[in-house]
């Protein structure tokens, strides 16, 4: 069974900071809270980073209730024990987007109403940072995606800037593998939030998660090679026209 203790959590949090430059004195840095295993993954962590992060910086959490009946109840009690301020916005995505729409590929469409709703509520509250919870998993899956079905090379950045909204974006979670957030909310029994989404388990990603799996079957290491190529982008040696 995979052990994930908030030492390494942070140190592996802390890691992605000083590679990448996620976070710099005085930002202001709202998690994009969902309550699945990742994002409360890392408000624990960023909570955990401020006491000796090199650039202080002041957190709070936002969730975006998408209208789907979620209960986040249980967010409350745990924001305040991490002294996190908590923010919760009610919109009507999924009814809009499974009933009124009837979208037949609805995750592009929910995304983009999701982070729409995080960017202004961000801007109302005057936080100029926000932090998902994408990980190591999600990044060489984001790759495969783009890869072999929009054939371009692609994947998550650890952190980009939105200009017309004035927002920096980071992901402190890349170099943390899907198991081991699990790993570290089974292990600290935090309440997982259930997303009650009818896409849920049925997507591309989900295809890739397989392909992974059956090409790890074949190279063990399959997976931490395709990682370590994502994260030194010096070793990259694609073709170039003259």
């Amino acid at each position: 069974m995979i052990i994930m203790k908030l030492q390494k959590l942070l140190s592996l949090v802390r890691k992605c900071d000083a590679d990448f430059g996620l976070i710099e004195s005085g930002d202001r840095i709202a998690v994009g809270l969902s309550g699945g295993k990742d994002s409360l993954a890392l408000l624990f962590a960023l909570a955990g980073y401020r006491r000796f992060c090199p650039n202080p910086f002041e957190l709070c959490a936002v969730v975006i209730d998408a209208g789907a009946g979620c209960d986040f109840s249980p967010l409350a009690p745990m924001c305040e024990k991490l002294n996190v301020p908590l923010h919760i916005v009610e919109t009507q995505i999924a009814p809009i987007v499974f009933e009124e729409r009837k979208e037949k590929n609805p995750c592009s469409l929910c995304a983009k109403m999701r982070r729409g709703a995080l960017d202004n509520k961000l801007i109302e509250l005057g936080y100029n940072v926000l932090a998902l919870g994408h990980n190591a998993d999600d990044m060489v899956e984001t790759f495969l995606l783009s890869m072999l079905y929009e054939g371009r090379l692609n994947t998550l950045q650890p952190k980009s800037y939105l200009d017309r909204a004035g927002i920096k974006l980071i992901r402190p979670l890349l170099y943390v593998r899907e198991k081991e957030t699990a790993a570290f909310v089974r292990e600290n029994d935090i309440t997982v939030i259930h997303n009650p989404c009818p896409a849920n388990g049925n997507t591309e990603r989900e295809t890739m998660k397989s392909l992974i799996a059956e090409m790890c079957k074949v190279t063990p290491d399959a997976f931490e090679r395709a990682h370590s190529a994502l994260t030194h982008p010096e070793r990259n040696n694609l073709l170039k026209k003259d």
